[in-house]
């Protein structure tokens, strides 16, 4: 099953869930930045809740927002029991630090999943193991190498990954190429985010039933591409555009669901 056809799959099923719900679902995402790439996700999530029946709001706030500003408004999120969970969208302007910022979110409603105590995985390295867990591929004892330890995809998907008994490896900008070219070439599952376009090439060898999962995304002249050359000679291969975007937004749904679910049961 394609990424698309498994996403479109997944909110069917969240729409039929969401329509028993008594109450409406609330999403709030809070934006401080005038960034092209912020605004065409923070529209995709917008979509994304129509479609599945939940109710998206976008404050978005002026450049000019203090630190102070910025966190009365979470707080006020906190406390507002309409919403069931929300996000800052990054990056946010200088001057406002980003990692005190994360730790002031909830952890109930942090559907990030960015806080260190959040109920919730981060979005993409949770959408990438559903969808490998949906297409039957074994994690259970197999070799992994994520290439880039960002805070968002790298060291979450590595985290992850070791929970489902992988053998994880973690490689970076620092990493010797002939290492590189190891890793790889003995590698059953390859995830890789560091935004270099056609980073892993055809001089790569791969196993013939390996899966690269391509979190990369590089605009050239107006064209998106991947960290990974396409058509590699390999089990599955995630395209870009149209894929693990898909999955990070799902993903979102899916913990908003599961706080909203939360909140609604446990009180």
């Amino acid at each position: 099953m394609t990424i698309k056809e498994y996403v479109a799959k997944r909110k069917r099923e969240l729409k039929e869930e969401v329509s028993h719900f008594s109450t409406p679902i609330k999403m709030v995402i809070v934006q401080v930045n005038d960034d092209p790439a912020s605004d065409t996700y923070i529209r995709g999530k917008i979509r994304d809740s129509e479609e599945v029946g939940i109710q998206a709001e976008l404050i978005k706030l002026p450049v000019t927002t203090t630190q102070l500003e910025l966190s009365t408004l979470i707080k006020r999120l906190n406390q507002d029991s309409s919403v069931h969970g929300f996000i800052i969208q990054m990056p946010l302007p200088k001057g406002i630090d980003e990692e005190y910022i994360k730790t002031l979110v909830s952890p109930a409603k942090d559907i990030d999943g960015f806080h260190p105590l959040s109920k919730f995985s981060p979005c993409t390295p949770l959408g990438i193991i559903n969808y490998l867990k949906e297409e039957n591929i074994v994690l259970d004892g197999r070799n992994a190498v994520v290439i880039g330890r960002s805070n968002i995809v790298g060291k979450p998907m590595a985290r992850l990954l070791m929970k489902e008994n992988m053998n994880v490896t973690v490689l970076h900008s620092h990493t010797f190429e002939d290492d590189l070219q190891f890793y790889v070439a003995h590698a059953d599952l390859i995830v890789i985010a560091i935004g270099h376009k056609y980073f892993l090439n055809h001089s790569f060898s791969y196993k013939k039933d390996a899966v690269l999962v391509d979190v990369g995304i590089n605009r050239v002249d107006g064209v998106t591409y991947g960290d990974i050359e396409p058509e590699q000679n390999v089990r599955l291969q995630t395209p870009v555009p149209g894929g693990v975007g898909l999955l990070t937004r799902l993903t979102l749904l899916c913990n908003l669901t599961e706080a909203y679910k939360n909140a609604f049961f446990h009180h």
